[in-house]
């Protein structure tokens, strides 16, 4: 029987074992101490090591990976440590779990650890110098921050489901007020520090990073300084990046930004998982690390020769059929754009506030606008009202549907939305979706039965932030905007609006609609955890106009495949 060292544990089970360096600290560069979690294969030796870094405390390791514990995020430890070499080492960072100091939420500190630790582990002697982060979300937000800093000992990052934004993704969708970013500081962050599953040195986080979010509406330095996404350029080491469709709202724009403009070698995948729990479920599974991720860190870290190099460069799961698609780029090469213009309907498909029309022949010059005042009567949970049969989304907002799509029509990368609108008020919230809307049987038509659907792709706008577009980024096919002003709309005025819509990968089937939904608010029931705040002072009226004058039109990106 091993005996351990103090300090120490030994898991014994099968072949081999994992020592456990359950606590031990780490002095950063401001005599701050934190705390790291360190396993490594028995017998000696120099490792490669996978680096991991949340707010989530490592004395929940020993916690199953279920959506119950959605920030059970580390992967596989025992099979990289026990049947691949390698060590591993997960920090707690600054201020949570049993670390010292404040916690900062990706902060420059927090940063600045990051790198320390780093270069703390290719110093010890079970180390062989050469280091690789892993993780999902905020372990993968942790990985975008150590490659902007290029640590001499930093070998290479996988990043797994992570943005590199925070006020675009947590804070403020299209400068819109994120309900998430309330849950997550509560539920995954404040929680697990002050529940640990072993019941040990319960830790509370008396800063509420939620109330300070809410204090910085527009993306100044308290957002750019937690960004890595200005910084991406930096980033030197080997990256392979995977996203998941499914997490569009938060984190599959991360991946592939960083895929784009990381400087160094690089390749993206992504996933078509179900849904954004079962992404957490996928990280935890042997298979997916055996088939994805161990190749990419045996590649990098041992020099091994595998089958990284046969890898394409871009490869994705389309997420409603599976179908394994691989490239050269992203977006795909042969991607063409179809327009599709807004009209006044009806198409007698679907009931909503207004049952408009999409059409690729251009407006007439009287072709009119469409209105709504909101809050609407009907909404009941956000803008979802409640009816006969259940929650009924399409009710409670604006609709564009398209005819019945003749043959399938698939989808790859990046679209928009143009909608010229006014408002009574000063500023105009704009969310929209675009679904595919399956066929519907007469009959059920008849009963007055919705007809099924299933969200594709959406966006998001606050009208007063679009008129500061961000020169660095921003292209004719996807606006970006600064976020660091506003603009107050001018009540009545018919303004531009740009709107990028999230990347997708999708097949419509022959007898579906394209959908169109138009809202200054939506609802968990549509939306999940990444819903928005409806405050109180939003009371008025939005027009969308769709003539000649004023051609509002949906601009997909369609694969001819």
């Amino acid at each position: 029987m091993n005996k351990p060292a103090s300090g120490y544990s030994v898991a014994q089970s099968g072949e081999g074992a994992v020592i456990e360096e359950k606590d031990v600290k780490v002095r950063m560069r401001d005599g701050v101490e934190v705390g790291v979690r360190i396993y490594r294969p028995e017998g000696g030796g120099r490792h490669p090591a996978l680096f991991a870094a949340s707010p989530y405390r490592y004395d929940n390791n020993e916690l199953p990976c279920l959506p119950l514990f959605l920030w059970r995020e580390t992967g596989p430890i025992e099979w990289y440590v026990k049947e691949h070499g390698y060590a591993y080492v997960h920090m707690d960072v600054r201020g949570t779990g049993t670390s010292g100091g404040e916690f900062e939420m990706w902060g420059p500190t927090e940063q600045r650890d990051l790198y320390d630790v780093i270069e703390w582990i290719a110093a010890q002697d079970w180390s062989n110098g050469r280091v690789g982060g892993i993780g999902q979300s905020y372990y993968c937000i942790s990985q975008w921050l150590m490659g902007i800093q290029n640590p001499p000992h930093l070998a290479c990052i996988a990043p797994y489901d992570g943005l590199n934004d925070p006020y675009r993704f947590v804070g403020y969708h299209g400068g819109i007020e994120c309900n998430f970013a309330l849950y997550w500081f509560n539920s995954s962050v404040r929680v697990p520090n002050m529940y640990p599953a072993n019941g040990d040195n319960p830790r509370s986080l008396p800063k509420d990073m939620y109330y300070v979010m809410a204090q910085h509406p527009l993306r100044d330095d308290f957002w750019t300084q937690r960004s890595a996404w200005e910084h991406l350029e930096k980033i030197k080491v080997p990256v392979f990046s995977v996203g998941v469709f499914a997490k569009q709202d938060l984190h599959l724009v991360g991946n592939i930004d960083g895929f784009l403009r990381a400087s160094g070698e690089k390749k993206l995948h992504i996933t078509g998982t179900a849904t954004p729990l079962t992404s957490q479920g996928d990280f935890a599974k042997v298979e997916f690390h055996r088939e994805l991720f161990l190749p990419f860190y045996d590649r990098f870290l041992k020099g091994k020769a595998t089958s990284w190099d046969d890898r394409p460069r871009v490869s994705y799961h389309v997420h409603n059929t599976g179908t394994l698609r691989s490239f050269e780029q992203w977006p795909p090469k042969g991607t063409r754009k179809a327009q599709f213009f807004l009209g006044a309907g009806p198409t007698g498909t679907v009931r909503s506030l207004n049952d408009g029309a999409l059409s690729d022949q251009k407006p007439k010059a009287d072709g009119g606008k469409t209105s709504y005042t909101y809050p609407h009567p009907s909404w009941v949970m956000g803008n979802v009202p409640i009816g006969p049969m259940g929650p009924d989304p399409a009710a409670g907002t604006l609709t564009f549907t398209s005819s019945a799509l003749e043959r399938d029509t698939e989808l790859a990368g990046h679209g928009k939305l143009v909608i010229y609108g006014s408002t009574t008020r000063t500023d105009m919230d704009i969310i929209v979706k675009v679904s595919e809307q399956f066929a519907q049987s007469p009959e059920d038509r008849a009963k007055g039965i919705q007809p099924r659907y299933a969200i594709v792709t959406k966006g998001w706008l606050r009208g007063s932030h679009h008129a500061d577009r961000d020169a660095r980024f921003s292209t004719d096919d996807i606006p970006v905007y600064t976020h660091a002003k506003m603009s107050p709309l001018v009540p009545g005025a018919v303004n531009r609006f740009e709107i990028a819509l999230l990347p997708h990968g999708w097949r419509f089937q022959r007898g579906s609609r394209i959908r169109l939904e138009i809202s200054c608010a939506d609802s968990p029931i549509t939306d999940f955890l990444f819903s928005h705040i409806y405050r109180p002072d939003k009371h008025g009226t939005d027009t969308i106009h769709h003539s000649a004058g004023y051609p509002s039109e949906l601009i997909l990106p369609v694969l001819d495949v």
